[in-house]
């Protein structure tokens, strides 16, 4: 049961020109409701903004005197903007927490393949599992990489791939997934979030290789607790889910690649 909460910033830092990371002060939300990265919190931005924005989870962690949790976000508008000027001791009201993680034990041997602002939720995962992860991490350019550090940190290897080849390898982030289960297909599951063609291509290699493979989905939210229908998505049986409430994570099996 998601709760509502006047969550203060502990700290705040500017990733990219267009990417911030924020650490907020989060009650129990933690210890009492499980809060975990691959959820959501949705945050509300500004008094004239009637909609909350759906913001990634990125670590969460118990801690006294409060629980914390890191969200990272890119500025996609004005509500993602109002949210990007806060400071450390403002205060942001804050819904959480929602959606679904990722299925992992701490034993797991995973490859994490993140796009974008996909790269974000991955982090969590890869801190539980401590350096047993390898990670393949793809932007659009250099000047868009983001957490890569904290990536090398907690991963036993990380790939970067960039669109323009101005970062790591030139291409995308399914090309360097198979050259990696070319020669090591020994994963527990490949755990992938980014923009829908991405996750489309991901899953297919996964298949090819038989490794598992767990995706979250990013779709635009307006409720995100699944009363407005707005992030709904077909599944490969023909029902329809909700990326908030039944998701984001779904196994990539479950869902319809094709519409």
């Amino acid at each position: 049961m998601p709760i509502e909460q006047i969550c203060t910033i502990v700290e705040a830092a500017k990733l990219n020109e267009y990417a911030y990371s924020f650490t907020l002060e989060v009650g129990d939300m933690v210890s009492r409701h499980g809060l975990k990265a691959g959820q959501f919190l949705h945050i509300a931005c500004g008094e004239g903004l009637l909609l909350r924005r759906p913001i990634s989870v990125c670590l969460a962690g118990q801690d006294e005197p409060q629980d914390l949790a890191r969200v990272v976000f890119e500025v996609r508008g004005e509500g993602t903007k109002w949210l990007a000027q806060r400071q450390v001791g403002d205060k942001v009201n804050v819904l959480g927490p929602l959606g679904n993680g990722f299925s992992i034990t701490a034993d797991d041997r995973l490859l994490l393949v993140g796009g974008g602002i996909g790269v974000p939720p991955l982090l969590g995962q890869a801190a539980y599992t401590a350096k047993k992860a390898t990670a393949v991490l793809g932007f659009r350019s250099a000047d868009r990489a983001m957490l890569v550090d904290d990536y090398q940190d907690y991963c036993a290897d990380v790939y970067l791939c960039s669109d323009d080849g101005s970062l790591g390898r030139h291409g995308f982030v399914d090309t360097q997934l198979r050259d990696i289960l070319e020669k090591d297909k020994n994963f527990t599951a490949v755990l992938a979030c980014g923009p829908k063609p991405m996750l489309k291509n991901v899953a297919k290699v996964a298949a090819e290789f038989g490794v598992p493979c767990q995706v979250s989905l990013e779709e635009r939210m307006a409720c995100g607790v699944g009363a407005c229908l707005g992030c709904a998505v077909q599944m490969a049986d023909g029902t329809m889910k909700h990326v908030c409430k039944d998701g984001p994570v779904f196994d990539a099996k479950e869902v319809d690649w094709n519409v």
